[in-house]
C-alpha cells in the first residue's frame, strides 16, 4: 500500500550478501519474502521482469469501455506477437502489458503446450483466477492407495494450520459446507449466490441425496476490509490490478508486509542463471543473476535460497545449475527433476437454459467468482472406469439484449427485443486431475536460445487416456445433472486440451519421502543442498482437481519456518 513502496535496487552494489534470497516475486515468492522478513532475515527478492506499483501501475484499472482504443480487443500485431496467448481467453487489451514477450522468450513444444507467462513483480498473483481450496486427504493419499508414482511425503492434518495461517492473512471468502473431501477453512463471508444458482443448488441436493453439492466459489477475494485492504467492489477487473486490494496478490498484500519490515531488498530485471554450489559445504552459496537490461552477470550471496520462479522456470533454474557433481542439474540426482509434469485439464463441460425465472432480472451483477461443484466421482462408493476426479465451476445468468439478432445492434429486430430480457442460463466447465506422469517432461533445449542467449525449455507432456476417459464424464456428468435439475436445451462441448493451459503446472521438482526417488523432502528443501528450498508448483507430488495456488501458499509458509528454525540451529 502506499508508503511501503519497495526498495528497488536495480544495480549491483558493494554488499550483495543476504541472510536469504527469493526468486521470484508471485504468489509463492511474495509469502517466502513476508515470512523470512517476518523472522529478522535481510532478503533479496529477485525478478526477471519489470517493476509493478501497488496502484499507480494498474494503468486500465480505471478506465472506462470506451476508454480501450481497440474496446478490449487485441490488434493484428498483437495476435502476430502472441500467438500462445490468442489460443484461449487471456488475449484482452486491458492485460497485453502482462504477458511475457513471447518473441524475447521462446520455448519449443514437443507436443503441444500452452504456457501463459507473466515476467514482472507480482507475477501471475495479479492475474490469477483466485479459487482458492483446501486439499483434504483423499488428495495427500490418493497416490499412495492407487500405486502412482510416490506418495505424498505429508497429510492434511500436518498442513491444516498452515491453510488457516495464509487464508485468514490473504482474505480467502466463502462458505462452511462440512465436506470431508473439500475441508472448511478460515472463510470470510461469502459472496452469495444469484436466485437461479441458489434454487439449482437445492434442487441437486434433493435429487442427488444430499451427494452432490453446488455452493459460492472459495475466492482470494475480500468481503470485509483487512489489513489496508478495502473489500472487494465488485467490479471483476480483478486481472487489471485492484485500486483497493480487494483480492490477494504480491502487490496488495505480501510485499506491503514484507517491506514494513525495512529487510527486503526488490531487484527487478533480474534472470538468475543458477544457483551457486559449493560441493565441500555441500551447500548453496548464492546466485548468478543475468541483468536483463545491461546484460551484465552479477552475483549475490545467502545463507538461505527460496526458487519461486514457477514450476516450469524453477526447473529450468535447477538444470541450469549443472555442476560435475550432477551434470543434469542441481537436485537432478533421484533422476526426477523436470518430470512429472501436472496441470488441470478443462474446457468441456454443459450448459442449458433454466425456465420459470423469467419475471426477476438481477442476476448476481459482476462478482468475482462463480458456482462451485466439488470432485464426486471416485469418492466413497462411487467408482470409475478411470482413476481421481473432477469439479465444476461455473455460473448461471441472463441472457443480453443482443440475443438471437442477426444484425446484433441495428433494425426494428433489435428495438423489439430490447423490451424484455433473455433466459436465464446455466453452465459449467469441470477441472479434472492429471496423473503424474514420469513420462511427462520437461528438458533444456540448448540449441534455441532467448534474447539474452539462454537455453530454453522443451515441452513433452500430454494427457494420456486416464484424463480422455474422465473428460468423456466431465461432460455427461453435467449434462445429466443439467437435465435432472430442469434445465431444457442442454448442450455439451470439448474443446480439447492442451498442457499448460489449465495455468496450473505442478510437479517438477517433487517432494517425498526418499532422495532417490524426490528432489525435495517434506519441508521443501532440496535433498542435494539443505539451504536451497522450492516451494512454488514443482513441489506437488499429484495435482488434486482443485486450483493449487493455497497449497502454495501454506506449504511456502510451513517451509520459511522450518528453514528459519534450522539456520538458527545451525543446520543449515
Amino acid at each position: 500500500m502506499p508508503g511501503n513502496e519497495p526498495n528497488i535496487n536495480n544495480k549491483a552494489t558493494a554488499a550483495n550478501t543476504y541472510d536469504a534470497i527469493v526468486i521470484g516475486s508471485g504468489i509463492s515468492g511474495g509469502w517466502a519474502a513476508k515470512e523470512l522478513t517476518e523472522k529478522g532475515l535481510k532478503t533479496l527478492m529477485l525478478e526477471r521482469g519489470r517493476n509493478i506499483e501497488h496502484i499507480k501501475d494498474y494503468k486500465t484499472a480505471q478506465w472506462n469501455p470506451w476508454d480501450f482504443p481497440h474496446r478490449g480487443k487485441t490488434t493484428e500485431a498483437q495476435r502476430k506477437a502472441y500467438p500462445v496467448i490468442h489460443r484461449g481467453w487471456a488475449a484482452n487489451e486491458a492485460v497485453m502489458d502482462y504477458w511475457t514477450n513471447e518473441q524475447d522468450c521462446p520455448y519449443v513444444e514437443i507436443k503441444p503446450f500452452t504456457w501463459w507467462r507473466s515476467y514482472q513483480v507480482g507475477g501471475r498473483s495479479l492475474l490469477w483466477g483466485r479459487q482458492s481450496y483446501r486439499w483434504s486427504d483423499f488428495d495427500f493419499e490418493a497416490n499412495a492407495k492407487d500405486g502412482i508414482a510416490i506418495d505424498w511425503p505429508v497429510r492434511y492434518k500436518e498442513i491444516a494450520p498452515w491453510y488457516d495461517y495464509v487464508e485468514k492473512f490473504a482474505g480467502i471468502s466463502g462458505s462452511l459446507e462440512g465436506l470431508p473431501h473439500l475441508p472448511d477453512g478460515q472463510y470470510l463471508p461469502p459472496i452469495p449466490l444469484n436466485c437461479v444458482e441458489k434454487e439449482v443448488a437445492a434442487r441437486i441436493k434433493k435429487q442427488y441425496n444430499n451427494q452432490r453439492h453446488l455452493f459460492i466459489g472459495r475466492v482470494a477475494n475480500i468481503t470485509k476490509p483487512i489489513q489496508s485492504r478495502t473489500n472487494c467492489q465488485f467490479r471483476n477487473r480483478c486481472w487489471e490490478g485492484c485500486p483497493f486490494g480487494g483480492y490477494f496478490s504480491t502487490q496488495s498484500s505480501t510485499l506491503p508486509a514484507a517491506m514494513a519490515t525495512g529487510k527486503l531488498t526488490v531487484r527487478p530485471f533480474s534472470i538468475v542463471t543458477k544457483i551457486l554450489y559449493d560441493k565441500d559445504k555441500q551447500r548453496a552459496t548464492g546466485v548468478e543473476v543475468l541483468d536483463a537490461e545491461n546484460n551484465q552477470t552479477y552475483t549475490y550471496q545467502a545463507k538461505i535460497i527460496f526458487l519461486n520462479a514457477s514450476a516450469l522456470n524453477s526447473a529450468w533454474v535447477l538444470m541450469n545449475s549443472a555442476t560435475d557433481i550432477w551434470p543434469d542439474g542441481l537436485g537432478s540426482s533421484s533422476g526426477e527433476l523436470g518430470h512429472n509434469i501436472m496441470d488441470h485439464h478443462y474446457n468441456c463441460g454443459a450448459s442449458g437454459v433454466i425456465p420459470g425465472f423469467e419475471d426477476i432480472y438481477y442476476d448476481g451483477g459482476r462478482r468475482p467468482t462463480g458456482f462451485y461443484i466439488p470432485r464426486f466421482a471416485n469418492l466413497y462408493n462411487d467408482k470409475r472406469n478411470y482413476l481421481r476426479g473432477f469439479g465444476y465451476q461455473g455460473s448461471a445468468s441472463r441472457e443480453g439484449w443482443s440475443r438471437n439478432i442477426a444484425e446484433l445492434h441495428i433494425g426494428a429486430a433489435f428495438k423489439e427485443a430490447l423490451t424484455e430480457p433473455g433466459q436465464w442460463t446455466i453452465g459449467a466447465t469441470g477441472f479434472g486431475e492429471i496423473l503424474p506422469y514420469h513420462e511427462n517432461k520437461i528438458t533444456l533445449d540448448k540449441q534455441v536460445k532467448d534474447k539474452w542467449g539462454l537455453p530454453v525449455l522443451a515441452m513433452d507432456a500430454e494427457i494420456k487416456e486416464n484424463e480422455k476417459a474422465m473428460r468423456k464424464d466431465m461432460v455427461q456428468e453435467m449434462a445429466a445433472m443439467l437435465t435432472a435439475v430442469g434445465a431444457t436445451n442442454v448442450t455439451t462441448w470439448d474443446s480439447g486440451h492442451a498442457m499448460g493451459h489449465g495455468i496450473h503446472e505442478m510437479g517438477t521438482a517433487r517432494m517425498g519421502n526418499d532422495p532417490k526417488t524426490s528432489v525435495l523432502n517434506k519441508y521443501n528443501q532440496v535433498w542435494d543442498a539443505k539451504n536451497v528450498f522450492v516451494t512454488d508448483g514443482s513441489f506437488m507430488v499429484s495435482s488434486s482437481c482443485v486450483n493449487p495456488s493455497l497449497t502454495y501458499m501454506a506449504f511456502t509458509a510451513r517451509a520459511a519456518d522450518y528453514a528459519v528454525s534450522e539456520l538458527k540451529k545451525n543446520n543449515i
